[in-house]
């Protein structure tokens, strides 16, 4: 498998080939992802709720990002490796923008970071742009912004705030970043985004026009038994086999089932 890089991605765009992206959080898990030629893996934030117990992302550090990019990274055998900046990472300042970002490429070894947020931060985008990071935008449900909007819903619905997000998308492309994830609006304007922008989109919850699609890795493996968001397809049901292994191997220990003689060193 060929290692893929921001080219690859860009050139996917231009031949109208589909952006394929995971979440991915661990070295198992890296390995089995990239195992199957998968464009580009994401250390999301997101490993806030499904790895560390949040309620939402907002508690994430830079250092819990960089402790799980280095994971995934010695799993990694070819995708590009994308690791979100942490919220309050990039905002207050360009110097911790750059500093952050420098330091989950150098320490974490991702490839490029992901920043969430349209105009307000252009200047940070900029800063990073320019020292050398790749930055891949997203606009739409920004779960750092939680508190903000008021709830995981989706944006965008109303004609000025459909002329906002594409305004952001420009703004964001001329400042440097060379994709954009677009959260939870609705599939028609993401398709006009799309079609404005001259970078990728990839879509969680954005509808069928977006240049690749990307969802969170334990969410699409049915890892939990809570309701998931509709935009979201359970490719498997990794609860229930788990649960029934285990309870599996508590009835055989028990009963005196486990260990069998294959399993006893003489």
């Amino acid at each position: 498998m060929n290692k893929k890089t921001i080219l690859t991605i860009l050139e996917k765009k231009r031949l109208s080939d589909k952006i394929t992206m995971l979440t991915c959080y661990d070295y198992v898990t890296a390995k089995l992802i990239s195992s199957q030629d998968i464009d580009a893996i994401l250390v999301g934030d997101s490993l806030g709720n499904v790895k560390l117990g949040y309620e939402n992302t907002l508690p994430v550090t830079v250092e819990d990002m960089i402790y799980h990019t280095k994971s995934v990274k010695r799993g990694n055998s070819g995708a590009l490796l994308i690791t979100d900046m942490p919220f309050m990472s990039y905002e207050i300042s360009v110097e911790d923008a750059v500093k952050n970002a420098a330091r989950i490429i150098k320490e974490g070894g991702a490839e490029a970071v992901k920043v969430e947020g349209g105009g307000e931060i252009v200047d940070k985008i900029k800063a990073i742009s320019n020292a050398k990071v790749p930055v891949v935008g997203h606009l739409g449900l920004t779960p750092q912004a939680i508190n903000k909007i008021g709830g995981f819903k989706v944006q965008g619905r109303t004609e000025d705030k459909c002329n906002k997000l594409i305004s952001d998308a420009k703004a964001i492309e001329e400042a440097g970043v060379f994709a954009v994830v677009l959260e939870a609006i609705p599939e028609q304007l993401a398709k006009e985004v799309t079609l404005c922008l001259k970078v990728p989109t990839i879509g969680i919850g954005a509808g069928r026009y977006c240049d690749g699609q990307v969802l969170v890795i334990d969410d699409m493996l049915g890892m939990f038994d809570n309701p998931t968001p509709k935009f979201v397809k359970k490719y498997a049901d990794i609860s229930k086999i788990i649960k029934t292994a285990v309870k599996n191997y508590i009835d055989e220990v028990k009963e005196g089932k486990f260990p069998q003689e294959s399993n006893i060193y003489k």
